[in-house]
């Protein structure tokens, strides 16, 4: 089972991307969080395999969370989904360690297909589904 855990302050988003996951078999949402400290503490908690993380958020930014959370050794995937998606946030993302940068207007589908490819990628493969989306 792949786990998920989406850090947005946007309940809405949050809510959009808990159902867009719920259809994709073998993958669930572990966790979510409206700001920055809840989802650093969530992370840490709940070990997730996959980060959904937006870039403005309360109290540090998405970029912080992200810079964090790819210290630990075993640091989830992670998917920076933005409305923001300027080029020097995908470099900073990237920099940071994100595997993956999304735009929210234009690209919110994509976590979709990263999620089955990454499902897919965990039934019966021992490697790791290549980087996309940077």
């Amino acid at each position: 089972m792949l786990k998920v855990f989406i850090a947005d302050d946007s309940a809405l988003v949050r809510e959009s991307l808990a159902a867009l996951i719920s259809e994709i078999e073998g993958v669930e949402v572990v966790g979510q969080a409206g700001d920055a400290s809840e989802a650093l503490e969530g992370i840490q908690h709940l070990r997730p395999d996959v980060v959904i993380l937006d870039i403005r958020m309360p109290g540090n930014n998405g970029i912080q969370v992200l810079e964090a959370i790819k210290k630990s050794t075993a640091a989830p995937v992670v998917i920076m989904l933005t409305a923001l998606p300027y080029p020097q946030y995908r470099k900073k993302c990237l920099e940071a360690g994100a595997e993956y940068f999304f735009d929210k207007a234009s690209e919110f589908e994509q976590v979709a297909k990263v999620l089955k490819k990454m499902q897919g990628s965990t039934a019966g493969e021992s490697t790791p589904p290549p980087e996309l989306g940077l």
